[in-house]
């Protein structure tokens, strides 16, 4: 296959997500030529996500038409190193995104900030608990980013997407509403919080009565209209039920395509290629300045794209993975701990209770959004005391109501059958008279949690997949098991004629079937050292200074929360690193 050469840019951006979008924006104001390289296809608000045709539920949440086609290019997955590893064939556990806009498409909408703990976890652990309270094989450490180096920039993310909301601490005033465990912002979320959902009330009263601190969840669905810095307009939520998998045909829903892109497509120094699966980044002879990236295009010819700087802003898995196949940084080794890309590959471990009432209480659950609902953070991260627990992290408690769709939204109590008559009644007496809460807990790292080259299966093109070696362990068990004591307490309260609990518990495997989130990190993490990271503070590579990774593979560990937040902010701090220092004196942003 012959390759092309296209014209020289000064940037080329791999992926129109999230941080690529940031990217692009910010890099283009600053003067640059931008090339956006996204090997999905075009995506916008119209005609894409336009009403009613969005609204399909088997299309876009059973047949995943927003996703990565796993008949081109999938991951493997073993829950040990001594397993062999077999191709993910449809997607169920996680979701990545395929298209402009990635991810930031499809999610919910739940945008927190990081606790400060969060981003220091090693350092807060052995300052309040002693070194050995850490096990052997964690690999946990810290993000070499403070939470006050980027209050700015997650104040800044939250601004772009006009995030909903009830600030708990301004400037160190805690504020009757919000959640007195966040660290001090200097000013409060851009929107009012959404309006609360029964169901959350109920959650809300419940939790309060038990001592707990209730709030809304902050969220990217606006509550009312909104214009952001970059003079894009989005529009109040209504509600509708179709946010997780789907496109917001309302622009409500903050994502690339409602809060940058109408402003970016108007830079005539920005460019975008579709359909352009990038298969390298590029090096020169020192291996130390990257040159560019290879791409196979739509019509399957290979493409060499010039470029001063890369900026990789792909999905967690395809960043590693495009790491590993370029050979840029040492992969890591399990059995030596040598090496750092692959690394620290992380989840999330949730739980759940599903509660059932009479008609003494309706929910009307074909009314919600993504976050709509309310949340507790008493047991998440460093907030509570950990010393007599046994474990590291913690997770948040939380009633949301998504939605009511009725393929996958449908909770029925045990013993309900399955098919026919019975289960018809059961849908017809639970449909309105049910409700569900849930935890969403933290994944430390762990030595034996990696992702590396699979020596056996390949992609449609004829590259390496990305193999996936992990499994839970014993520490997140714990964390789970006393969290979901602690729901139940609240569950109790709230009084439903039944519940059912849904808790992973010693000796369960991950499973890769059932939905749990999209939430994986890791694989190119940051910290304060080479020897301990793929890239600094800045997300910058040690190894090729004009190389930026960016995502939740830049993340040691994971947090209980959703990482979009966290995400948006370090590519609006990486972003001001490049404008204000890099650009004008290009090299390493931090000397190893």
């Amino acid at each position: 296959m012959s390759t092309q050469k296209n014209k020289h840019v000064d940037v080329v951006v791999v992926g129109l997500g999230w941080t690529g979008a940031i990217m692009a924006m910010e890099l283009a104001e600053a003067g640059l030529e931008v090339l956006a390289l996204e090997r999905g296809e075009q995506r916008d608000t119209y005609p894409d996500f336009a009403y009613p045709r969005i609204a399909d539920e088997l299309t876009y949440g059973i047949r995943l038409k927003l996703f990565q086609e796993t008949a081109k290019e999938t991951v493997t997955v073993r829950h040990t190193s001594a397993d062999f590893a077999v191709p993910y064939r449809q997607f169920g556990a996680f979701l990545p995104g395929n298209g402009v806009g990635g991810a930031g498409v499809h999610w919910n909408g739940m945008q927190w900030r990081a606790l400060p703990a969060d981003l220091t976890m090693r350092s807060t652990v052995v300052d309040r608990y002693g070194e050995k309270f850490i096990p052997a094989d964690m690999t946990v450490q810290d993000h070499g980013v403070t939470y006050d180096e980027l209050e700015p920039f997650f104040d800044k993310f939250e601004r772009l997407c006009g995030t909903s909301g009830t600030a708990g601490n301004i400037q160190g005033k805690i504020i009757e509403g919000g959640n007195p465990f966040e660290a001090p912002r200097q000013q409060g979320y851009p929107t009012p919080a959404l309006t609360q959902l029964y169901s959350g009330s109920l959650f809300g009263d419940a939790a309060k009565s038990l001592g707990f601190h209730p709030f809304p969840i902050p969220a990217a669905n606006a509550s009312e209209s909104y214009t952001n810095f970059y003079g894009v307009q989005l529009g109040a939520c209504n509600f509708c039920g179709f946010c997780e998998r789907f496109g917001c045909y309302n622009y409500s829903k903050a994502s690339p395509q409602s809060t940058i892109l109408p402003a970016l497509y108007q830079k005539k120094n920005f460019s975008l290629r579709t359909r352009a699966q990038v298969v390298s980044i590029n090096t020169d002879s020192t291996g130390k300045k990257a040159t560019g990236v290879t791409y196979i295009d739509a019509y399957g010819e290979k493409v060499e794209q010039t470029a001063d700087l890369v900026i990789l802003s792909a999905f967690q898995l395809h960043n590693v993975r495009l790491l590993l196949m370029s050979k840029i940084g040492t992969p890591y080794d399990p059995k030596t701990g040598e090496g750092v890309v692959g690394k620290n590959f992380a989840y999330q471990m949730n739980s759940g209770i599903s509660l059932f009432y009479d008609e003494s209480k309706t929910f009307n659950p074909f009314i919600g959004a993504g976050a709509a609902g309310t949340v507790i953070d008493d047991f998440n991260a460093e907030n509570f005391d950990h010393a007599k627990l046994g474990f590291i992290g913690g997770a948040y408690i939380s009633a949301v109501r998504t939605g009511g769709r009725p393929i996958q939204q449908m909770s029925l109590p045990k013993g309900t059958p399955t098919w026919g008559s019975g289960w018809k009644q059961g849908i017809k007496d639970n449909y309105l008279h049910s409700m569900s809460i849930g935890s969403e807990g933290s994944v430390m790292p762990y030595k034996q949690c990696y992702l590396d080259l699979d020596p056996t299966y390949k992609d449609s093109y004829g590259y390496p997949l990305l193999r996936m070696t992990f499994d839970w362990q014993d520490n997140e068990y714990k964390m789970t098991d006393f969290v979901t004591q602690e729901m139940k307490k609240i569950a109790k309260v709230m009084n439903p004629k039944s519940m059912s609990v849904s808790q992973l518990k010693p000796g369960d495997h991950f499973d890769v079937k059932p939905y749990q989130s999209t939430h994986i990190t890791g694989g190119a993490i940051m910290g304060d050292s080479p020897k301990n990271s793929v890239v600094n503070k800045y997300l910058q590579s040690w190894d090729v200074p004009n190389l930026f990774v960016l995502g939740a593979s830049a993340f040691p560990q994971n947090l209980a929360y959703n990482p979009t937040g966290v995400v948006g902010a370090l590519a609006y701090f990486a972003a001001n690193a490049i404008r204000t220092q890099y650009l004008a004196h290009p090299g390493p942003l931090v000397q190893a």
